[in-house]
């Protein structure tokens, strides 16, 4: 069996391949780096599979935390990782937008499947997981509750301010002026999909695109990302568990080759 691990910032994600290739099982813990989150994610794959670590051939770890992670026989990039899950799961896939707790990248695929180009924003919380947070815990929301509340606004405000600082200060000015949650809630929305959309056009996007990662639990952000892009946003299955797949993937492949 071949497991991939992928550890972030705000979660743990594993997935295991059976010995043909095919997705046996995955886990999501909402718990990252600096936690027991990778431990408790592999136990909790492993048991699913009705596995032990004895019966993994070979393990690939990536993520915010792929450093800290022991046991691993390699350690791969997120943006190798995120390609190679979503290819496995759609060939026609181009262009793949991951929206992660701490980061965002775009990335372009060639036809087979290779990385053509990419873009990350790691330096700035704003459009990132955690400005979505930020967002939902000012508008007094669950974040899992954020995507519904932006759906039911009629009028968007418009979020001008980039940096997620400045933005929470100019979200309670709208609130404070009379401006109802949902239609904040929209605005917050389309902002970062604005945001996202910027990264996307600088890797020149090509459809199909695929949303990834914990931020692509919104259906809200799909939708303005897709507004955003003027073209169609999918996401395929669980969005969290790409970059956890493409890890077990390489795992399961590089394992052919030695075989070859």
């Amino acid at each position: 069996m071949y497991l991939g691990i992928d550890i972030g910032s705000s979660s743990s994600k594993a997935a295991i391949l059976d010995p043909q290739g095919r997705l046996l099982a995955a886990e999501v813990v909402q718990r990252g780096t600096g936690t027991r989150g990778p431990e408790e994610v592999l136990a909790r794959v492993l048991a699913r599979a009705g596995l032990n670590r004895a019966d993994l051939r070979r393990t690939v770890v990536t993520g915010y935390g792929r450093m800290t992670f022991q046991g691993a026989d390699e350690q791969r990039t997120e943006i190798a990782c995120h390609a190679k899950g979503v290819w496995h799961l759609s060939p026609a896939v181009r262009t793949i937008v991951d929206v992660g707790g701490q980061d965002t990248k775009a990335i372009r695929l060639a036809p087979d499947g290779r990385v053509e180009d990419f873009v990350m924003n790691d330096k700035c919380a704003a459009g990132t997981g955690r400005f979505l947070e930020v967002m939902a815990r000012v508008l007094d929301c669950p974040i899992g509750d954020l995507s519904d509340l932006a759906r039911r606004g009629t009028d968007p405000v418009r979020i001008s301010d980039l940096c997620t600082v400045f933005a929470e200060s100019e979200v309670i000015s709208h609130l404070a002026a009379g401006t109802t949650r949902a239609d904040v809630a929209a605005g917050a929305i389309a902002s970062i999909a604005g945001r996202i959309a910027g990264m996307a056009a600088r890797v020149q996007a090509v459809p199909p695109v695929v949303m990834t990662g914990g931020g692509a639990r919104s259906a809200a952000l799909a939708e303005a990302l897709g507004r955003a892009l003027d073209q169609p946003v999918t996401v395929l299955g669980d969005p969290q568990i790409a970059g956890a797949l493409g890890a077990a993937v390489i795992a399961w492949e590089g394992d052919r080759e030695r075989a070859d």
